[in-house]
């Protein structure tokens, strides 16, 4: 049934960013969906309904590929915010069948299992340097030295771009993604647009320059794709390159500084881990869970659908609470502590059905390599100043990490 009264759930309280998931539980004691006015949209905050709604093809993160924009009752996106939403809008994520299936089947050869244990050398060898120029200077931020530089030469890598230009992604991807906070404000949506436009403009040139040079990389290879059924057009290549940049390394980075933060929180599940290093892949799960980098993920009505005995209407947008689903209670013992041995752990921060994060292996294998240098190298690390927290909501992180090596 849909809640009432005065709502604990609010994404521009600094407080409740700092730590919503107190308020996460009032909310799943309040019902399985609750409306939200000042986003227009109604919440999920349990892992039950969030998991099996990622997988309702009654719902999609578009509507564009059935209805108009009249027709689905919405208005359409300002002339201004047009080159965001072209770039957004050809990218899988955003994309419903059969664009979706057919960009995805292409871009799935590049992250294959076999793929990602070919690059395990490599990313675990860039790690080992990393933490290493790290512990050489005593310490320094985690998520400038350590947690950015390694996802995002990883996917860079991938694409083909040249390691001169790896420091224009970062700013362009954090202008963009931006857009993905719960009303946006103005200033927001022209930082995203002017990212959109130069990023854009240079993959169009990357891409005429593999055309006539083709290498190694995944850009080379969606140009090389000639089936008919499978060919991309340059707006989806250059759509699809700027979502993997942009996904391939976000929610690594805040997973890292994230997972760091908590360890430094909890001394005695990190005194655990320091002392047995086979715990890795359960802590990285754990930590996924514990504090996630992703706290809601969006999802247009398509046909109406009812929970709970309440109707959602075609045309109205639900908000699924990834943060609250990882912590209930219904799927996860004591979920507010953290538990390095977690073993039974299905928590969903890669998201599930058609779109869960094709990405997802190798992420854990650079938050393993990242994290086993650390312990292996660094086993004095400790935090060196309290950090701050981005004020963002939708995408979950800290604007540095400050560690010291003693």
């Amino acid at each position: 049934m849909a809640g009432s009264g005065e709502l604990v759930f609010d994404p521009w309280d600094p407080a409740f960013v700092a730590d919503p998931y107190p308020a996460y539980a009032e909310l799943r004691a309040r019902g399985r969906v609750i409306r939200y006015e000042p986003t227009d949209q109604w919440l999920v905050p349990h892992h039950a309904d969030v998991s099996a709604l990622l997988r309702d093809r009654r719902l999609g993160r578009t509507y564009q590929h059935r209805f108009g924009h009249e027709e689905f009752g919405k208005a359409a996106p300002p002339p201004a915010h047009e080159p965001f939403h072209t770039l957004n809008d050809h990218g899988m994520l955003d994309l419903e069948p059969p664009d979706h299936t057919r960009i995805r089947r292409l871009v799935s050869k590049a992250f294959t299992p076999r793929t990602v244990e070919r690059l395990e050398p490599y990313v675990r060898q860039l790690a080992d340097e990393l933490v290493a120029a790290l512990v050489r200077d005593g310490g320094g931020d985690l998520l400038k030295d350590v947690a950015e530089p390694l996802p995002v030469a990883v996917i860079a890598e991938m694409l083909g771009i040249p390691e001169a230009d790896r420091g224009l992604l970062r700013p362009w991807s954090a202008a963009i993604c931006g857009m993905y906070e719960l009303n946006p404000s103005e200033e927001t949506a022209a930082r995203a647009v002017r990212a959109s436009v130069e990023f854009s403009g240079y993959l169009r040139e990357l891409i005429a320059a593999r055309r006539g040079r083709p290498g190694d990389d995944l850009i080379s290879g969606l140009i090389a794709a000639h089936d008919e059924d499978d060919r991309l057009t340059e707006q989806e290549m250059i759509s699809t390159a700027v979502l993997l940049l942009n996904a391939g390394h976000e929610a690594t980075v805040n997973a890292t500084v994230n997972g760091w933060w908590a360890l430094f929180r909890n001394p005695a599940q990190l005194a655990a881990l320091r002392a047995d290093h086979r715990l890795v892949p359960t802590a990285i799960e754990e930590l996924m869970r514990y504090d996630t980098p992703l706290q809601l993920f969006e999802r247009w009505v398509l046909d109406d659908i009812e929970i709970d005995g309440t109707t959602i209407p075609r045309g109205a947008e639900i908000a699924m609470l990834f943060g609250s689903a990882n912590h209930d209670p219904a799927v996860f013992p004591d979920p507010d502590r953290l538990d390095l041995t977690r073993a039974d752990n299905p928590h969903i921060s890669f998201s599930a059905g058609i779109h869960y994060c094709i990405g997802a292996p190798l992420a854990r294998l650079e938050l393993a390599a990242s994290m086993t240098a650390l312990l292996r190298q660094a086993p004095t690390l400790a935090l060196a100043t309290e950090p701050a927290r981005k004020p963002n909501f939708v995408i979950r992180g800290l604007e540095g990490l400050s560690v010291e090596v003693r």
